[in-house]
């Protein structure tokens, strides 16, 4: 049975709208006000929670319905990223004055609201679940990349960590304009999250961390580098080891973005990072100082 549904004030703050009215390209002016705040992932958002996997996974072979089945199955880990609902029982508890409060309501009768899923932040037990298809296809596809697009030194420490007995795949996926304000609570939650399963499961101490960013590269020699979400450059820099590959030849829609023609050509990549662990709690600090 489900644990008691958690709800947490995320974030008040202004979206970025991709478009103008007259249906003009977006020119950084136009904003939408939009309160967020993170949720329990319930069946009701399998399909909100596989739709931004399919943005991170693109075309790799890889079971994300079952993936999306696993990471609902979590009982009290990873919070889905949804749009507020004002009503009388928020408006009557002082808990809210916190825009980045956390509480758990043990009352909560509306989680069963339709709301869409703008985002999630959770974490996969990948070595409890190393039999199961996707987390198979998983490891094949990051073992493939990695023989592609990576150095010798750093395939051989891949196929290590992959052959170790406690690893967990972060997720860390939204839509494009959702502001990285929003990552400080998420990922303080699931960093809480993960030291109190910890104790009643010791698999999910894990020694690394296995993370998906999707970046921008400059094509010109400049070689500029844009996260779509900005605090993943924070887990970048703490990567043992990691590698980066283009993905211009699949579909990327949901994070390229509108250039103006004085930008400079932005190619989209993936970047693959495995991390230790026990790092996690140092990110999340370094994190909350990056988006404030």
């Amino acid at each position: 049975m489900a644990g008691p549904p958690k709800r947490r004030a995320v974030a008040k703050d202004s979206e970025s709208s991709e478009n103008s009215s007259n249906g003009e390209s977006y020119t950084g002016q136009e904003m939408i006000q939009a309160d967020f705040e993170g949720r329990n992932p319930e069946a009701q958002d399998f399909h909100g929670i596989k739709q931004l996997l399919q943005q991170l996974f693109l075309k790799a072979h890889i079971d994300l319905s079952q993936m999306t089945d696993m990471l609902i199955a979590q009982t009290g880990v990873g919070s889905v990223l949804k749009q507020s609902i004002d009503d009388a029982e928020d408006e009557d508890d002082d808990d809210m004055s916190d825009p980045l409060d956390y509480r758990k309501d043990e009352d909560d009768d509306d989680m069963s609201d339709p709301l869409d899923v703008f985002g999630i932040t959770s974490v996969l037990n990948l070595s409890s679940h190393k039999d199961t298809p996707c987390v198979q296809q998983l490891f094949s596809l990051l073992e493939d990349l990695s023989q592609k697009h990576a150095d010798t030194e750093t395939q051989n420490e891949i196929k290590r960590i992959l052959s170790g007995t406690k690893i967990g795949l972060l997720v860390n996926e939204r839509f494009v304009n959702i502001p990285a304000k929003v990552s400080d609570p998420l990922l303080t939650s699931l960093s809480a999250e993960i030291e109190r399963i910890q104790k009643k499961d010791v698999s999910y101490a894990f020694e690394y961390l296995i993370m998906i960013c999707k970046l921008h590269k400059s094509k010109s020699d400049a070689g500029e580098i844009i996260f779509a979400n900005g605090e993943e450059e924070i887990f970048a820099k703490e990567a043992e080891v990691s590698f980066l590959f283009n993905v211009s030849t699949e579909s990327d829609t949901s994070v390229s973005g509108k250039w103006s023609d004085s930008d400079a050509e932005m190619i989209p990549h993936r970047k693959i990072l495995f991390i230790k662990g026990n790092k996690l709690n140092n990110i999340v600090e370094k994190v909350k100082t990056y988006v404030q």
